[in-house]
């Protein structure tokens, strides 16, 4: 497993770089400011962080409650898809009347580019990942020996 301080140099990696990504991507898309953009996207990171902190932490309390256990291991490919589209739309509530208003948007300009960027950080996240991966690899556990 990654230690504390490799899982902040990725959190902050992500972050970083997809806040450079999307300020020059709304930018150029609504023919703003990139400081404006990126002011945006700055704000939109430091939410969706704390939001996620504060949905897991619900989700998992609702999971005691209904299932008795959070562990990771009992969850079943529908739970994991109830909880990217809760997380997602929980952030979707926030975040869409801020961007329309920061970027003078209507609500539907808005949604589009909340789902277009919802699409981009699907495919994002798989690169980057997998680009931190190669970067920063994790050694093989040593196989236990056999005893003699």
């Amino acid at each position: 497993m990654r230690n504390t301080h490799d899982r902040i140099r990725h959190t902050l990696l992500f972050e970083g770089i997809a806040i450079v990504l999307t300020s020059l991507i709304v930018a150029a898309l609504v023919e703003t400011e990139v400081v404006t953009a990126g002011a945006l996207a700055l704000i939109l990171s430091l939410l969706s962080m704390g939001w996620n902190y504060q949905y897991n932490l619900i989700f998992d309390r609702w999971l005691v409650k209904t299932r008795g256990s959070a562990v990771p291991g009992v969850r079943s490919v529908g739970l994991r898809v109830l909880h990217a589209l809760g997380f997602e739309g929980g952030f979707l509530v926030v975040s869409l009347p801020l961007v329309a208003w920061w970027l003078d948007l209507g609500l539907w300009h808005a949604l589009v580019m909340d789902v277009g960027f919802s699409i981009f950080f699907i495919g994002y996240g798989f690169v980057f990942n997998w680009g931190y991966d190669l970067a920063f690899p994790l050694e093989a556990p040593e196989a236990a020996s056999p005893a003699a």
